[in-house]
């Protein structure tokens, strides 16, 4: 390259470098403001975390446990509308939103609708949890599989266990939803498919409560193909 065109190119960066410095201080003012509007924000985050979110959870929690108690009686009705001046599980999700108290208060009010029969609600509840917990989000897919199941939709019981297969990956969850999925399949005429889910039990969960006479559904899925 010839040394004039160095020295072009050159002159060329430093020129770019000197509008690049030139921005900087013509926008002083703007990066400033964008800069304290970004940092006051931040404080704003921590403030409504500290200040408001978190008291409103010690709150919610206290005041939920009244309806896990009912729940845990099987009292389905207390436990979702609440009972001498403690909320249930409805109050719980419409005055703590946007708590993880809240967000529990799905599951259980999910389940208590399941129990009670109302499974379009049970479902749209269990939906709506969103939880980190894996056993717990599995037990969520589970309920809303077993509500399909009593609508006789068997393609979204299907979708829904096959998720708590998934989310739970363990020995004591992973079984159970595989029986129900081999359940459906039977349901759905597709008894190869039962007769594979169910085998899988017996491979890899030998152990468990329901490899014990997966041998029996085996045998009948594999006679009906």
């Amino acid at each position: 390259m010839a040394v004039t065109e160095v020295k072009t190119k050159t002159k060329a960066e430093n020129k770019s470098f000197e509008k690049s410095g030139s921005f900087v201080q013509e926008n002083q003012k703007s990066l400033l403001f964008i800069a304290g509007a970004i940092v006051l924000m931040v404080i704003i985050y921590i403030a409504y975390l500290k200040l408001y979110l978190a008291p409103r959870e010690v709150t919610a929690a206290n005041q939920m446990y009244v309806a896990q108690n009912f729940w845990e009686q099987k009292d389905w009705d207390k436990a979702i509308k609440g009972d001498a001046g403690y909320p249930g599980f409805e109050k719980i999700i419409s005055e703590y939103s946007n708590t993880k108290v809240a967000n529990l208060a799905y599951f259980y009010l999910g389940t208590a609708y399941l129990n009670k029969g109302e499974y379009r609600k049970a479902i749209d509840n269990l939906n709506n949890y969103r939880g980190d917990d894996a056993m717990v989000a599995a037990e969520a897919f589970g309920c809303a599989g077993d509500a399909y199941v009593e609508l006789k939709d068997y393609d979204k019981a299907e979708t829904y266990f096959k998720k708590a297969i998934d989310k739970a990956n363990n020995k004591f969850l992973s079984p159970l939803y595989l029986k129900k999925l081999g359940l459906v399949y039977e349901a759905k005429n597709d008894n190869k498919d039962a007769a594979e889910t169910y085998k899988k039990i017996k491979t890899d969960y030998p152990q468990s409560a329901e490899a014990q006479n997966i041998e029996e559904y085996i045998a009948r899925s594999e006679a009906k193909s």
